[in-house]
């Protein structure tokens, strides 16, 4: 039967906690940033990423961290059924910094934690054999238990007919050699590693390692002459991994130098951090293997996804898809610190962010100034716009019944509550980082504005608001951009998307060039957001514009959103049908359209909160409604 799956990895997978100052001693670490590790689990990610389809054979804890690995795994399109929930342990914890260009130490919190105890029950052979190859690791066969999980892996792949790689793997502190300071520790000579090792290479297609990790598995500091030994036991195609040397591989017969084996181009980068980067070396080299692709191919796909893994902090996340892969090894980079290029910067953000929605429909409440003018008109105390903006909620949710493509624009200053009752639905939340009705843009709250935005979860989208104008005095512009372009890395660098949302017709004429010129010239600043949210526009040839501009400057874009102005819902349904025939406009952000009228009646005590939520609810289900049906009407056409 053919495979459904390439490949699946056990193992190790633990939650990494990387110290962000870099050039600090663990001991100096005041801010960590959290990443799926562990060998098996970063190749499952990398592998996924670069277009195989992967699994993991794993255990986690019952708990938050174990949750946070399967479902990082979901995201990424791993295949989760062999993740096993173990009720009576923790998941693994490493805690990691960078100190030097050589020094990385390392913290492995892995007593009695879960995936150490995987055992032979946890071995499904029909899901084993579901996969084209499996790689076991070096770690899991310094214990018992572990061991037997994976040698009777390895029986169901044969018995099956597919591939075995083994990824050397060679950590002395988790084989019992080193203390727990010694984690960043590569290699201890071990004869007892070594011969607990070699029965495993005999049933092996691919075996692994850096030069150290070749010695353990061959029993010799030769390197040749432990590839040699090898080779008496295995007939596997063996890789060397040399760091900025590449790599060699040696598919048959053993030459007489190793630099006589088949090698791929290398790519020098500045080294960042090593950690992670054979499990990204691997990804790539199987990329190709699993593919039946040449030997220096799949050289070139691991050394090219080594060099990123390098030039970045992180283990997991920063494998590069295979978009990113490709853009790199058919242009190269200008940046030996891959990390400052901002081409492949964005491809691996675009590619490799939360899945997002396709169709986005979202109630716009983010107000605050309008809130706060209609409740002074009304002689109501602005103490109250909180409570109106959790009704707001609670008809959005009425609405959207659970269903995907619902959203909510949110504030903190008003919406705090609300926000936290947003979490409870599986809405894409928006909030406003903009000084309400600002002109130069200002952001509200002053102060560092990246210091604000890391407090946020990172499934809220920024959403920010620019009156602008091709027409603007150059000086105005000039400040509008500055503060977008600051937004735009503040966005980037902690891992939150990002919202543009720019109004042109308060300021001076729309003609039909000029939002698409607004956007054009967003772009060529750098600016590159993951949503839009634009105004009507009354000549459908300023939609095709609009649509043609982002097409050539990013074809990652995730669309764009309809704003409404306050409009009535007639006029909203007559600018819908217009945008809806541009593929890029992906649905609307509509406000004031649908919560004035109860606002004002609420906040006047003319309302009752259930009736507000009634007159929400209906407005806002006529504009989905008006949507969808211009929408069908659009994809029909």
């Amino acid at each position: 039967m053919k495979p459904s799956l390439d490949v699946i990895t056990i193992g190790r997978s633990s939650v990494d906690l990387y110290g962000q100052q870099v050039g600090g001693r663990l001991e100096d670490m005041a801010s960590f940033s959290k990443a799926v590790g562990g060998c098996p689990a970063n190749i499952a990610i990398g592998t996924a990423r670069l277009g195989l389809k992967s699994g993991l054979i794993t255990r986690v804890g019952d708990e938050a961290m174990g949750r946070f690995i399967r479902e990082q795994m979901e995201r990424e399109g791993v295949a989760t059924q062999g993740i096993v929930t173990d009720e009576t342990r923790l998941t693994a914890l490493v805690i990691l910094g960078v100190r030097d260009e050589d020094s990385f130490p390392l913290i492995f919190y892995r007593d009695n934690c879960a995936d150490m105890a995987l055992c032979e029950d946890d071995i499904d052979p029909d899901f084993v054999g579901s996969a084209a190859a499996i790689v076991v690791t070096g770690t899991h066969f310094s214990r018992e238990s572990t061991a037997a999980a994976q040698m009777k892996a390895i029986r169901a792949a044969k018995a099956h007919g597919r591939k075995v790689v083994f990824d050397v793997d060679y950590r002395p502190n988790l084989w019992g050699l080193l203390g727990h300071g010694a984690g960043d520790a590569r290699y201890v000579r071990s004869d007892a590693v070594t011969e607990h090792l070699r029965p495993i290479l005999a049933d092996c297609d691919l075996v692994v390692g850096t030069e150290e990790e070749l010695h353990i598995a061959g029993g010799s500091e030769d390197t040749l002459q432990a590839i040699r030994n090898i080779r008496a036991v295995s007939t596997a195609t063996i890789v060397c991994k040399r760091g900025p040397m590449g790599c060699v591989v040696f598919p048959s017969e053993i030459p007489d130098s190793l630099d006589a084996g088949v090698k791929g181009p290398g790519f020098p980068v500045e080294v960042y951090n090593v950690l992670g980067a054979g499990d990204a070396f691997l990804s790539g080299f199987l990329r190709g293997w699993l593919k039946d692709e040449a030997l220096e191919t799949c050289c070139a796909y691991a050394n090219a996804s080594g060099a990123f893994a390098v030039s970045r902090l992180l283990c997991s996340p920063e494998i590069p898809s295979f978009p990113e892969l490709q853009q790199f090894l058919k242009t190269g980079s200008r940046h030996k610190a891959l990390r400052f290029d901002e081409t492949l910067n964005h491809i691996h953000w675009a590619t490799t962010r939360r899945p997002g929605p396709e169709t986005l429909m979202a109630l716009a409440i983010d107000h605050r100034m309008q809130l706060e003018v209609m409740a002074k008109d009304v002689g109501a105390s602005a103490d109250k716009i909180p409570d109106f903006k959790v009704l707001a909620v609670q008809a959005a949710a009425r609405v959207a019944n659970g269903r995907p493509g619902f959203g909510m624009l949110l504030d903190g200053t008003y919406g705090r509550e609300a926000l936290f009752r947003a979490a409870d639905h599986p809405f894409w939340i928006g909030r406003p980082v903009e000084r309400p009705g600002s002109r130069p843009l200002d952001f509200e709250n002053g102060g560092s504005l990246g210091a604000q935005l890391v407090e946020w979860p990172v499934g809220h989208t920024i959403k920010c608001l620019c009156f602008y104008h091709p027409d603007d005095p150059q000086d105005l512009k000039t400040q509008q951009e500055r503060e977008l372009l600051r937004l735009h890395d503040a966005a980037r660098r902690i891992g939150r998307e990002l919202l543009v949302e720019i109004i042109a017709g308060k300021n001076g004429p729309l003609h039909t060039d000029t939002v698409a010129a607004i956007v054009q010239r967003l772009y060529d600043l750098g600016i590159k957001p993951d949503w839009w949210k634009l105004e009507p526009q009354a000549d459908p040839a300023a939609w095709h514009a609009i649509g043609e501009t982002i097409t050539k400057n990013d074809p990652y874009c995730r669309g764009i959103v309809l704003l409404g102005l306050e409009a009535p819902e007639d006029e909203l349904e007559a600018a819908f049908a217009a945008a809806a025939k541009e593929p890029w406009v992906k649905g609307f952000a509509v406000g004031r359209t649908i919560f004035n009228d109860a606002a004002r009646r609420w906040l006047a005590g003319q309302m009752t909160d259930a009736d507000a939520v009634a007159d929400m609810a209906g407005r806002f289900q006529r504009l989905v409604d008006a949507w969808q049906r211009v929408a069908s009407r659009a994809k029909a056409a």
